[in-house]
């Protein structure tokens, strides 16, 4: 068994035009949010071998704070070009080739890719939107991650940050 989280990042910032979509920061709700949301994490018993994250500044430091709650780091840390902008087929492949070594990971990530990502799993079930900070956790019945297939998995929690902020 195998399981992911697919986590979007949290809410970034707008503020400064002049900035380029990939280099965008957390704006103050995405400071509350990611480590709220990785602290509930822990509490609802997660545990990560590894996190991949999109090189997006946003998602990175979304990753970064669920690294520091988890303790993860150097090698258990994977900084990954190809999630950003990704269509949901690209982050199954990238998922694909992660290393047999690590069963529990966390993908950090963008919208619209995680909604269908998540989506892809649901069973129907479909989620409309997975908001900022979002997390949607997959269980895959396989032994290594070259097997993904949609067929094999299906959603088994969905965390967002207004389920406990009103």
């Amino acid at each position: 068994m195998k399981t992911i989280y697919f986590i979007r990042h949290a809410k970034s910032s707008w503020s400064d035009m002049s900035l380029r979509d990939h280099d965008r920061p957390l704006n103050k709700r995405g400071k509350r949010d990611a480590p709220f949301m990785s602290q509930k994490l822990k509490e609802l018993g997660a545990e990560p071998d590894a996190i991949i994250t999109s090189t997006a500044l946003r998602a990175k430091t979304t990753a970064q704070h669920f690294a520091h709650v988890f303790d993860l780091k150097g090698a258990q840390f994977i900084e990954e070009a190809g999630i950003y902008e990704a269509y949901s087929s690209n982050i199954l492949k990238i998922v694909k080739n992660t290393s047999d070594d690590f069963d529990t990971i966390f993908v950090f990530g963008h919208n619209p890719g995680f909604t269908m990502v998540a989506n892809s799993f649901s069973g129907g079930e479909d989620i409309d939107n997975v908001p900022t900070c979002g997390i949607v956790k997959v269980e895959v019945t396989i032994s290594s991650w070259k097997d993904l297939k949609k067929s094999k998995g299906e959603v088994t929690e969905f965390h967002y940050p207004k389920q406990y902020f009103q």
